[in-house]
């Protein structure tokens, strides 16, 4: 099998008529109301269509990666339990020049969760947030506080606490956000700046019992807002937004490294539209279309 291990940065590879792609993803993580290895198995499916490809787990893909002509980050589960390798698989694709989907350069949740702070701070429509205690005024009063580390995935180590209980943790290592009343969240899912459709949970206390949503066009302006600022060129991604009390959408997050897609949610119209999007996008990518 050939190697692109000593490639410069600004060469391109090579490929054959079938361009490679290494498929990231853990099939075995247990993730509260979503199914990540039904997805990966449906959506892998639909990509040999189009590409040879292989599947890996998180931890073995700066030992893979050399082979193939692209690495695809879909469902590989909260960083923090392979933190390690997902840093050394960043370091390798740096090196190498490697192509991944979603490319690194994202600065929403890919990053970390400093950019709720930035946002927050910049006027974007996003729930108040701070991070230390003498920042604390500048979040409106509520009866309880969302607390969550800056490092977190997945709701881990997410608490809601009383007001002074989250002032006595704003030490800059975790996020404070007031608990919002909101009425339901709804999700945004692009294939790069391209938006495919959209899913609700009209039951708050059911993240993850999703139904079709049909956006306004003020929904798609809120939506685009986020993935215009985040300019990311190539990959999927996933704008959370909350409606709050008053009617208006505020961002909850934007997942751009792994967003899980909900692809069982949507009719089969509406998945095959966005396995051809995703495709395409890919094809691009390797400047093929």
């Amino acid at each position: 099998m050939r190697t692109i291990a000593s490639r410069r940065p600004e060469e391109p590879p090579r490929m054959s008529a079938r361009p490679r792609l290494l498929y990231v993803t853990d099939l075995a993580y247990q993730a509260r109301g979503r199914r990540y290895g039904d997805e990966d198995i449906h959506l892998t499916a639909r990509l040999r269509e189009d590409f040879d490809l292989a599947l890996c787990h998180p931890r073995d893909t700066t030992a893979l990666m050399d082979g193939f002509d692209a690495v695809v980050v879909r469902n590989s589960g909260p960083v923090l339990a392979h933190q390690d390798a997902y840093d050394a698989f960043r370091a390798r694709a740096a090196d190498t020049g490697a192509l991944v989907y979603n490319e690194l350069s994202g600065k929403a949740d890919m990053a970390g969760k400093q950019y709720l702070l930035d946002l927050s701070a910049g006027g974007f429509p996003v729930i108040p947030t701070v991070d230390r205690a003498e920042d604390f005024p500048r979040l409106p009063a509520a009866d309880r506080y969302v607390v969550k580390p800056k490092l977190g995935a997945d709701s881990i180590g997410l608490r809601i606490l009383s007001a002074e209980r989250a002032r006595d943790l704003a030490d800059g290592d975790v996020l404070v956000q007031p608990c919002v009343d909101f009425a339901y969240e709804v999700s945004f899912y692009f294939v790069d700046d391209d938006f495919q459709y959209a899913l609700y949970a009209p039951h708050p206390d059911r993240r993850w019992h999703l139904e079709p949503y049909e956006p306004t066009a003020g929904d798609l302006e809120f939506a685009r807002r986020f993935i215009d600022w985040n300019a990311l060129g190539h990959g999927i991604q996933r704008v959370d937004a909350c409606r709050a009390p008053d009617g208006e959408l505020l961002l909850v997050e934007l997942e751009d490294l792994n967003p899980y897609l909900s692809l069982d949610a949507l009719e089969e119209e509406r998945r095959d539209a966005f396995v051809r999007a995703m495709k395409a996008s890919l094809h691009r990518m390797f400047g093929r279309a």
